[in-house]
C-alpha cells in the first residue's frame, strides 16, 4: 500500500497520528471484525481513541477505495451506502502484518487517556500494552504450557497490586 497522511487531526507535534499504510491496517483489523460501512469505521475509530483520533471521510473512502483496488477488500453499493468486508487476500495480508496492526490499534486506543489524570494515563497505556501483547503471544492456537506461563504472570501482577 502506499503511505500517505491520514487526514486525522496532528498528534501534537505537526505529524500525523497515522500514515496511509497504518490507517490501511487499521480498516482491515476493523473489518476482520465483520462488515461495516466507511461512517461507522470513523465512528469506531472515534470511540476507540476517546475522540482524540477522528479520520476523515476525505482519508478514509480513498484508503477503502485502495483497499478494494489491492483485493484486500470488497465493496457493495446498498442503497445509499456502501459496505465494505473483507476478502480471503486481506485476511492473509493482515495476517502477515498482524503484530503492526495490533500495535497501531493499541496507539489509538491508547490516545483515549490523552489528557486524563496522572495515575490514570500510564495505567491505561500500560494496560493497552498488555492487551496488545497478549493479542500478539496468543493469536492462533497456543499450546497449554504458554496458556499457563502467561495467566501465571497476570496472577503475579495482580498479586503484586493487591499488596500496594
Amino acid at each position: 500500500m502506499q503511505s500517505e497522511s491520514d487526514g486525522a487531526r496532528p498528534s501534537g507535534d505537526g505529524r500525523r497520528m497515522l500514515d496511509g499504510d497504518e490507517l490501511g491496517l487499521l480498516l482491515l483489523l476493523l473489518l476482520k471484525e465483520g462488515q461495516s460501512h466507511g461512517y461507522d469505521l470513523i465512528k469506531d475509530l472515534k470511540g476507540r481513541s476517546g475522540g482524540n483520533y477522528i479520520p476523515s471521510s476525505g482519508i478514509v473512502y480513498p484508503r477503502l477505495a485502495m483497499l478494494v483496488e489491492a483485493g484486500y477488500v470488497t465493496a457493495e453499493t446498498k442503497g445509499k451506502r456502501r459496505a465494505y468486508w473483507l476478502t480471503a487476500a486481506g485476511a492473509e495480508y493482515l495476517m502477515e502484518h498482524l503484530e503492526e496492526a495490533h500495535g497501531v490499534r493499541a496507539r489509538i486506543e491508547a490516545l483515549r487517556y490523552r489528557g486524563s489524570s496522572l495515575a490514570a494515563g500510564p495505567v491505561g497505556r500500560a494496560m493497552q500494552n498488555l492487551k496488545t501483547a497478549l493479542g500478539q503471544k496468543l493469536a492462533g492456537e497456543p499450546d497449554k504450557d504458554l496458556v499457563l506461563a502467561v495467566a501465571e504472570i497476570i496472577d503475579q501482577a495482580v498479586h503484586k497490586i493487591e499488596r500496594l
